[in-house]
């Protein structure tokens, strides 16, 4: 009978293979699918038996799956332009947490988002991640689901503002307008008149908001700030010098502003504008990160080509997108972009050792170790591509070389099993 058990262990053996390839192929369009791979060893009786040599006697006894591998390589990165879509290029896998409340780990990142704005497989697990408060993310905190859904921006008051504008040395008069923000979100354009003086390159500023933003203001417009601008003969700033002030100032120093004027305040209840803290002045910023002056004086026509602020209004969220680090940053409709999260990843001492629970979805073992869960790019850890998605790496030619391989090998066996039968029924019938 052991004639017939070798031969036997061949066709489960096959099956097992053909069973692997076809699972494969079934998934060749699996987002995040690993192909598997099985790993056969032979088996032997082993007796007391020597021969003259003393060597031992051995008989096979055929063969038996030893493992099943997954090939964890990277499949090719597909651009879906879903901004739900993730995917890890490099070691990793994302975290997620099913209906039970304990953690799955998968390199689908074929997500979406449920009714409430929480980032979700398309089995309904959550995305887990580190929590962003005001656009700051935490990456000690606990992990929990991710959310974009229904998020809001607070306003933010500016605290400086700047120009960059050319002044006609012909001497015409110009101007700049730029809206900033109050600590309710409220916009307040700011205009600043340029006049120029009797002395060449002098030229006095005058910046002025609306006097109906302001309590106790009288008129159209309110001043807030007055001076002069001092250039030098070929057009560049100088100095400044504000007025009732004893001296001038370079134009690293800016120009402070009092927002809104002493005595006076906004008409929608709003704190007055300082700088970056509570007693410094609202500030006109004059250089650019580089420090050069960003008004000048020249032979061409006066025009403001850029404004800015540090400011926002409140705002809903527009749009998302995922950097590299999975840090997920929301675009609101005021033109503010915060972190609304960071999607953690997950690495393991040896990924061979997880086990396939379906789903795209592994469990660790002792084999595997447990997880070490971390920020994306950092210990190791792959980065993410946002709206994208990994494809399976399941490659149809190497399948189908198996495929045939595993073919043969069952036909080959089957045979065997036919001829031991036959050699089983000629000896019987010799018997009798």
């Amino acid at each position: 009978m052991g004639s017939f058990s070798t031969p036997l262990s061949g066709l489960t053996a096959a099956q097992d293979q053909l069973q692997s390839v076809s699972n494969n192929l079934a998934n060749i369009d699996t987002d995040g699918y690993k192909d598997q791979t099985l790993t056969f060893s032979d088996i032997f009786s082993q007796t007391g038996a020597t021969n003259g040599s003393g060597d031992p006697l051995q008989a096979g006894y055929g063969v038996s799956v030893s493992s099943t591998d997954s090939n964890f390589t990277e499949g090719s990165l597909n651009a879906t332009g879903t901004p739900s879509n993730m995917a890890l290029s490099g070691n990793g896998f994302f975290v997620t947490q099913s209906a039970s409340g304990l953690p799955d780990y998968t390199r689908a990142g074929d997500f979406t988002t449920n009714s409430a704005g929480q980032i979700t497989t398309p089995d309904g697990e959550l995305l887990l991640g580190y929590p962003a408060v005001d656009g700051v993310v935490n990456a000690s905190a606990a992990l929990q689901p991710l959310q974009v859904g229904s998020a809001t921006s607070p306003a933010v008051a500016s605290t400086t503002m700047g120009i960059t504008a050319n002044l006609d040395s012909s001497g015409a008069a110009a101007s700049s307008s730029l809206a900033v923000y109050d600590s309710l979100g409220s916009a307040h354009v700011l205009t600043v008149s340029y006049t120029a003086g009797a002395t060449p390159g002098t030229w006095s500023y005058n910046v002025t908001m609306p006097s109906a933003d302001l309590t106790g203001a009288t008129g159209t417009s309110t001043s807030v700030g007055s001076g002069t601008l001092n250039f030098s003969n070929s057009g560049v700033l100088i100095s400044t010098q504000a007025t009732g002030a004893a001296a001038t100032s370079a134009p690293s120093a800016g120009i402070a502003l009092t927002i809104p004027p002493t005595g006076m305040t906004f008409a929608d209840g709003a704190g007055a504008m300082t700088g970056t803290t509570a007693t410094a002045p609202f500030n006109w910023s004059l250089v650019d990160g580089s420090g050069n002056p960003t008004i000048t004086q020249t032979a061409t026509a006066s025009a403001t080509s850029a404004t800015s602020t540090n400011g926002f209004a409140s705002g809903t969220l527009s749009t998302y997108t995922v950097q590299p680090d999975g840090t997920i940053e929301g675009t609101f409709s005021s033109g503010n972009t915060l972190a609304l999260g960071q999607v953690a990843v997950a690495s393991f001492a040896n990924a061979q050792g997880l086990v396939n629970t379906g789903d795209n979805n592994y469990q660790p073992t002792a084999a595997s170790g447990t997880a070490v869960i971390g920020v994306a790019g950092t210990g190791g850890r792959g980065t993410v591509v946002g709206g994208s998605v990994e494809e399976s790496n399941v490659d149809i030619a190497t399948e189908f070389a198996k495929l045939i391989v595993a073919q043969q090998a069952y036909s080959a066996n089957a045979k065997s099993v036919t001829t031991f039968n036959q050699i089983s029924q000629a000896t019987i019938a010799m018997l009798q």
